[in-house]
């Protein structure tokens, strides 16, 4: 018999040997010891590698726990799997419509069930005891590679009709598709080796579907607290139900209208909704009479900029007279501003604010009084005064814009019925396909790293590597919020992965490949693979796309 082969093996700084041949799952289970969690993924080189993976070279491995983004996005693309396997034994698959996993809500995700049976509690407990006795088993997930037009045939035969809508556009000849004790599905993205490493999930009643609950990153042993925003949950439903009123509600049905041509009037129908939404916004402002403050806030990227113009221009329709301020020009001055745990400036948390200043200057605005306000001047670090003053008079209001803006405790000296409070967000509902969808996270990265380029000079790599550090930021400082708002306006639209594509590409194949940032630029890179370009002369001069891609008719 041939000996086989010995490679090099470099963990942490140490070499090992392993012969040609062994599984990722073999070298991983010899330093499971040192980690408290199960490695779900090796990092070879650069490069994820499931565990059913062979070693075949020399290399250098890390081993990734659901401690890690890609091994907590393996562990919920598995458990969804498995629910889904469990859910078709249960019901049975003749008895099963469509089973849509639609977006995430609180660590859980979103589900809704159609087909012939009552989706109560009663039927989830049966879902959920299947899910464990499978768990229980380590059933193999299996991973092959079939040609498109199998799959399409194969996705056709088992009425998932969205699958196999979307490989029709598919460029490459083959798919991966994963199999599970006889049941076949497709992902996007890695999976766990077998049921044995999905253990912790929850299954749950919730409004007119349920929500799969997953744990999370810090503890991924426990499952998250599940505390949903309930007024970000209409707006996510109420915008599914627009998207699918447009015959538009994952990839391959986007990718079919930009196939035949109709892209023009699906971009118009789409604008049209969100100018009628600013424009209801509007309204009820100027219904409310003692309203002199508009507070907006939202995350990263999520178009605030192009949305208080847009909103001051439908409060000019309605007689009043708008006012823009930004409570950047109230930061603490730089030698009065907190440090992190890390001895770094934080200007995130509410302590870089000079919170007393605004609200002096506020309440003297409110009162009819004439205020000098500030403008800080970034290079220096310090703010200044300009000559810039300003008297409220009848119909003036101020438009405020800031991370703060929805933490009474920034506004603590202002009326509540003096202030309108907005959340503003990037919450997409359009997904791969049924089975697949798209973080929300993912389409404002993707918005981050195109106006980055463009107005900063910034590399994808740069935008990409301090992305963690602002969702921190948004974790502590917005989200907590966004349920206070009076208003939640839904800053998505429809085709807008499919016009980023073409900016966006060209940035992420720049990602140096031996960097850290190469695992997620390449994974927003086979993302993109799924969707047909839009040009950018089709969208509006108005459009909140134009504060990213530049065009636009608004100085942003």
């Amino acid at each position: 018999m041939e000996e086989k082969k010995m490679l090099k093996v470099m963990v942490n700084g140490t070499e090992y040997t392993y012969p040609q041949g062994v599984s990722y799952r073999t070298i991983a289970a010899d330093f499971q010891q040192r980690f408290p969690y199960d490695i779900l993924l090796v990092n070879r080189d650069g490069k994820l590698c499931e565990l059913h993976k062979t070693l075949d070279r020399d290399c250098s491995l890390k081993m990734v726990t659901a401690q890690d983004i890609p091994g907590i996005q393996t562990y919920e693309r598995s458990t969804v799997f498995l629910m889904l396997k469990a859910f078709y034994d249960v019901v049975g698959r003749e008895n099963v419509d469509r089973i849509r996993v639609e977006y995430s809500l609180s660590r859980a995700l979103f589900i809704r069930a159609q087909g012939q049976f009552i989706l109560d509690q009663a039927l989830l407990e049966r879902v959920e005891e299947r899910m464990r006795a499978l768990s229980a088993q380590a059933l193999p997930i299996e991973k092959r590679s079939i040609s498109t037009d199998d799959a399409i045939e194969l996705f056709q035969r088992e009425r998932l009709i969205h699958k196999a809508q979307l490989f029709s556009f598919r460029i490459n000849s083959h798919v991966n598709v994963y199999s599970l004790d006889g049941f076949v599905d497709y992902f996007y993205g890695y999976m766990v080796p077998d049921t044995g490493y999905i253990r912790c999930f929850g299954l749950q009643l919730f409004e007119n579907g349920f929500v799969l609950r997953l744990p999370t990153r810090k503890d991924p042993n426990q499952l998250g607290g599940f505390q949903p925003a309930m007024k970000v949950f209409h707006e996510l439903y109420d915008s599914n139900l627009r998207a699918e009123s447009l015959n538009v509600s994952n990839v391959a049905e986007l990718n079919t209208v930009v196939s035949q041509g109709n892209t023009m009037p699906l971009i118009l129908a789409y604008e049209a909704m969100m100018e009628k939404k600013i424009g209801d916004i509007a309204a009820e402002i100027a219904a409310r009479r003692a309203v002199r403050f508009v507070m907006i806030a939202g995350p990263s990227s999520s178009g605030k900029t192009t949305f208080s113009h847009r909103l001051s221009t439908q409060l000019r329709a309605c007689g009043l007279r708008p006012h823009a301020i930004a409570t950047d020009n109230y930061f603490k001055n730089r030698d009065d501003t907190p440090r992190d745990e890390n001895g770094d400036y934080d200007f995130e948390g509410l302590g870089a604010m000079d919170v007393e200043q605004f609200n002096t200057d506020m309440v003297r605005l409110l009162n009819g009084e004439t205020v000098d306000l500030p403008t800080y001047n970034f290079k220096k670090g310090v703010r200044e005064y300009n000559g810039n003053s300003l008297t409220l008079g009848e119909g003036d209001v101020l438009v405020i814009e800031g991370i703060h803006c929805l933490n009474d405790q920034f506004t603590y000296a202002l009326p509540r019925e003096s202030k309108y409070k907005i959340y503003i967000s990037c919450l997409t509902t359009l997904n791969i396909d049924d089975h697949n969808r798209i973080p929300s996270t993912d389409a404002r990265l993707l918005r981050r790293i195109e106006r980055d380029a463009r107005t900063r000079g910034y590399s994808a790599q740069a935008t990409i590597k301090m992305w963690p550090s602002v969702r921190r930021g948004e974790e502590n400082n917005i989200f907590p919020f966004q349920d206070s708002a009076d208003v939640i306006f839904n800053s998505a639209l429809i085709y807008e992965t499919a016009l980023l594509k073409t900016y966006v590409q060209p940035l992420l194949f720049g990602v140096p490949r031996d960097s850290e940032e190469y695992v997620e630029a390449k994974r927003l890179l086979k993302f993109l693979n799924y969707f047909l370009p839009i040009p950018s002369d089709s969208i509006p001069k108005t459009s909140l796309m134009r504060e990213f891609i530049g065009g636009g008719c608004y100085h942003v």
